[in-house]
């Protein structure tokens, strides 16, 4: 079967529950999320992560990007831009960008921040740029996604959103989880469509 990967970083969850419901949209379609993480990096050289996670996802490898069909990639908001453990996995992915071997794949976007202000926008469009360079093709949010129109907490053509409150402790909304549900479903039906298409 087909597997998208759906790959993110959380610090407080709300990244991660994101992921989850983007995994539900994916496996709806008929695809299988393969759901991934990446480590915390350390301003100390000595620290090192274990190679497993305590507990959550496995972390990514480069493998996962080239045998999935499709990609979900989420990261809390720094300052209008992806968190610097996710950066920092995409600095290494030269080898693929080399190779092209992710050129024609289907990819979305997905952030959550701690303010309704707090650059969601900017870091999804921030987080499209390293897929841009890969040739990746952006599948964002469509406003036939009527929640798009209604939901007065987070959600953007760009992809999904969620404002967390600045005790990250806000719930996602049945909007956030609405339109995270649907860029799911969507980016799987547009991965299976150019895989059927070969």
């Amino acid at each position: 079967m087909p597997e998208i990967l759906v790959l993110y970083y959380s610090t407080h969850g709300a990244t991660r529950q994101m992921a989850q419901l983007i995994a539900r949209g994916i496996e709806s379609e008929g695809a299988t999320a393969r759901i991934r993480t990446v480590p915390r990096i350390s301003t100390v050289c000595e620290a090192v992560e274990a190679s497993v996670p305590d507990a959550g996802a496995p972390y990514v490898e480069l493998a996962d990007l080239q045998e999935c069909i499709a990609l979900a990639l989420g990261s809390p908001t720094r300052f209008g831009n992806m968190a610097a453990p996710m950066k920092y996995f995409w600095d290494c992915t030269v080898g693929d960008w080399l190779k092209g071997s992710l050129i024609g794949k289907p990819a979305c976007v997905f952030t959550s921040s701690g303010s309704m202000h707090g650059g969601n926008e900017a870091t999804l469009l921030t987080m499209m740029l390293p897929l841009l360079h890969h040739g990746m093709l952006i599948v964002g949010t469509p406003y036939s996604e009527t929640t798009l129109s209604t939901t007065t907490s987070g959600g953007t053509p760009y992809g999904p959103s969620h404002v967390a409150g600045s005790e990250s402790d806000q719930p996602l909304s049945a909007a956030e989880k609405q339109l995270c549900l649907a860029q799911g479903k969507r980016l799987a039906q547009i991965a299976l469509k150019l895989v059927a298409a070969e």
